[in-house]
């Protein structure tokens, strides 16, 4: 049960929002944050982001068990109940709130709670089955953790930490459309309208292609701003292009062929880790 209960929280995707918090932590002082303000704000915003996945997989529920991928999710499989999975997403974002408001400031429990916000209630209630613009408009929930990180260093929020809210932002349509452009039948069962479905595998290419554009020169202005050195600078193009080289294959592709999908998709997970990395390292 423990373990089904860690599976709510969506631990992988959970530690990945972490390292864009605490990297924006390190940016926006300089330095590594003291230990007690490291912990007290990467443990609010692990309850924060956890809650939030719970409540989503308690909402989603119904098509979790139409969908190959999540039907072996805790709640689709009978392992826990659906009344266990929203205390426990509301319990944990209540806890958030009380180790930010107190151990950290109110700015920092005010942006965690947006980002909990927006996940639950914009992106899984409202936006995911009602607009191919899910993910573009939802992205925004996966964002916030720079601004929690940026806002618990430093008391207040500045255009470093806007730009790199952008670029995770810029990054989730490509993300999310490569991991859809290969799931796509999960996502026809579910009648869930992403944008392979709606709009067909060529136009969502296309703007995969254009985002991948954006997010490119978003992370550059980032360097523009003084926080970050020519090392990282190195590094976002280097990342960056890269990821434009697989976006032209992926435009490339053919169906029924969905190999490059499948890199895209996982090379979208290493350029964040990495751009996070690069930022995390030289700063100045």
């Amino acid at each position: 049960m423990m373990r089904d209960l860690v599976a709510l929280t969506k631990p992988r995707i959970m530690v990945l929002l972490l390292f864009t918090g605490f990297s924006a932590m390190v940016v926006a002082l300089g330095h590594v944050p003291s230990w007690s303000m490291t912990v007290l704000t990467l443990v609010g915003l692990g309850c924060s982001t956890g809650g939030a996945a719970a409540l989503n997989m308690w909402y989603d529920r119904d098509i979790d068990q139409l969908m190959g991928r999540t039907q072996s999710r805790p709640i689709p499989a009978g392992r826990i109940s659906e009344r266990t999975a929203l205390v426990l997403g509301l319990g944990l974002e209540a806890l958030a709130l009380v180790i930010l408001g107190f151990g950290v400031n109110g700015l920092t429990a005010l942006l965690a709670f947006g980002g909990f916000f927006y996940y639950v209630v914009i992106y899984t209630m409202w936006l995911k089955r009602r607009t191919p613009q899910n993910i573009v408009i939802g992205g925004g929930a996966g964002a916030f953790p720079p601004l929690v990180g940026w806002a618990a260093a430093t008391g207040h929020l500045a255009w470093p930490a806007v730009l790199m809210f952008l670029v995770i932002f810029l990054w989730t349509p490509p993300h999310f459309w490569s991991l859809a452009l290969y799931k796509n039948e999960d996502y026809i069962k579910a009648n869930i309208p992403m944008m392979p479905v709606v709009q067909g595998e060529r136009s969502t290419k296309w703007q995969s292609l254009i985002y991948g554009v954006l997010l490119l020169a978003s992370s550059i202005l980032l360097y523009e701003t003084h926080v970050v050195g020519r090392v990282y600078l190195v590094a976002a193009l280097v990342l960056g292009l890269g990821f434009l080289v697989i976006l032209a294959r992926l435009l490339r592709e053919q169906a029924p062929q969905l190999e490059w999908a499948k890199r895209s998709f996982r090379y979208s997970l290493l350029y964040l880790l990495g751009i996070f990395g690069f930022m995390l390292a030289n700063v100045r």
